[in-house]
């Protein structure tokens, strides 16, 4: 049957659940990532306050302390998954720039992992500036990546239809922390 052209939206995870899900991604950041010379790199938009969670997480963690977070303006599709730049945008930050890459780590933080296209120009960038230890973090890995790069810290692997959209609900952006699928109307 043909889709309706409506959507339904369905509350995958709501913010307890993805409390429990951030506290567990930040021990993995943990255990992969020393604090001394470490830095957070948030993707503008919801990767930057994701950013946020697990460094005051990571900093209640024994042992372990607050990285520096620095945010990082990328963007290729809008929030329904129109292409919105046949080639993805970012734009460069001074404040990065000044930094010694070279010797920190560095984990970039996104909130979906879709095609790669995001974090595959985030990473190139940053091993231009002089970056050795490049690691990704996202709350949610689609697995339909097309490009190649991997997240080495997971939230959650959603395998949704091709049509569907994750959509991240995070505060500041939303009210609620939660994620949602937009899934077409209509019989399949």
């Amino acid at each position: 049957m043909p889709h309706s052209g409506k959507r339904q939206r369905i509350c995958l995870y709501d913010t307890a659940e993805l409390d429990a899900v951030l506290d567990a991604m930040a021990h993995q950041v943990a255990a992969l990532l020393p604090a001394e010379n470490a830095a957070l790199v948030g993707i503008l938009r919801r990767g930057l306050p994701l950013a946020r969670m697990l460094q005051q997480r990571l900093g209640r963690l024994p042992g372990y302390r607050e990285l520096p977070l620095y945010p990082l303006k990328v963007k290729r599709y809008g929030d329904d998954l129109s292409l919105l730049h046949a080639q993805t945008q970012l734009t460069e930050s001074p404040e990065l720039a000044r930094l010694d890459l070279a010797d920190t780590r560095l984990l970039v933080v996104d909130d979906v992992l879709y095609q790669g296209h995001s974090l595959l120009r985030t990473c190139a960038y940053l091993a231009q500036l002089g970056a050795r230890e490049l690691r990704c973090a996202v709350l949610v890995d689609r697995c339909v990546c097309v490009r190649p790069v991997h997240a080495d810290v997971v939230g959650m692997r959603l395998q949704v239809a091709p049509d569907d959209i994750v959509e991240c609900n995070v505060p500041p952006y939303e009210e609620q922390f939660r994620i949602d699928v937009l899934r077409h109307g209509g019989v399949r």
